[in-house]
């Protein structure tokens, strides 16, 4: 259900970027919006992991460096068939890990100082396992086009305000109109699309990890541990925040994880249901 989910979020998000292209520009609109997100998406896929491992200020380190981590990852990518990921580590008290590339063969999963101290030997291994599926479903690649064609909207919307792809010769106060709305809500759309996508990728990711490790029970403790350490503040760019798998800007105030309209552009589901779902996984009831 969480794979279809994001299948139909996706294409409902690329068919609302062409049709914002062709509200903004009529046919030559829509191609060029076509042809804009095809380049964006294709720079986004071969570099995608490089800026993120950059905007979350994680370094590379060897085997010696993180004996136990490189040890869990090996093990648990030989178990699902995968090749080893780089091994990243972030310098920061926040419990909190993520993993990056636009394949199984070009991946990375970094994990904070917290995390290492604060969790037992089952709990990195369940959290390493949720980064890894991560992976192997490619989870990063979607969120990345979904994050990037989000981005394009804006600067479309925008680079038609300032007389770029808007300037047809049938303009008038009602396609003028049309464009301003456009302007302002399809970008505003395509943040609730991707945050939707993102909460979908987590739920996925909590459940393929669980099913790795065999101990639905242990990421659920390593996600109470998580809501725990979030209060320690973490200094990352916030284009990468929905990488992670706890919320990293829960300490400047973010508290997108409510109810009703807040939770729309919440990057995470609950910790709460995530830890409700591994407890009816562990009973047998999916």
């Amino acid at each position: 259900m969480n794979n279809l989910k994001t299948a139909v979020l996706l294409g409902f998000m690329g068919g609302l970027f062409v049709a914002v292209g062709y509200a903004l520009g009529g046919g030559s609109g829509a191609t060029f919006a076509l042809i804009f997100a095809v380049i964006f998406n294709f720079g986004v896929y071969w570099f995608s992991d490089r800026m993120a491992l950059a905007a979350a200020r994680a370094r590379h380190v060897e085997e010696h460096e993180m004996p136990e981590v490189y040890a869990m990852v090996r093990s648990l990518a030989q178990r699902e068939n995968m090749p080893m990921p780089r091994i990243y580590f972030i310098e920061s008290q926040q419990p909190n890990a993520f993993a990056t590339g636009r394949n199984p063969k070009h991946s990375a999963i970094a994990v904070t100082r917290g995390l290492l101290q604060m969790m037992n030997q089952a709990e990195l291994e369940a959290v390493l396992a949720h980064e890894l599926a991560h992976v192997r479903n490619r989870d990063i690649l979607i969120s990345t086009v979904a994050a990037t064609i989000g981005a394009a909207l804006s600067f479309l919307a925008r680079m038609w305000f300032w007389g770029g792809m808007g300037r047809r010769r049938d303009n008038n106060g009602a396609s003028l109109i049309i464009g301003l709305v456009a302007m302002i809500l399809a970008p505003l759309a395509a943040a609730v699309i991707q945050m939707a996508i993102s909460r979908s990728r987590e739920y996925q990711a909590d459940q393929s990890g669980a099913e790795s490790t065999g101990s639905p029970m242990a990421l659920a403790s390593a996600l109470a541990k998580l809501e725990r350490g979030a209060q320690v503040p973490m200094n990352v760019d916030p284009a990468v925040s929905q990488l992670f798998i706890s919320d990293p800007l829960k300490a400047f105030g973010n508290r997108r994880q409510g109810g009703g309209f807040a939770r729309m552009f919440s990057t995470h589901p609950p910790i709460s249901e995530r830890i409700e779902r591994l407890e009816k996984m562990q009973m047998g009831i999916r």
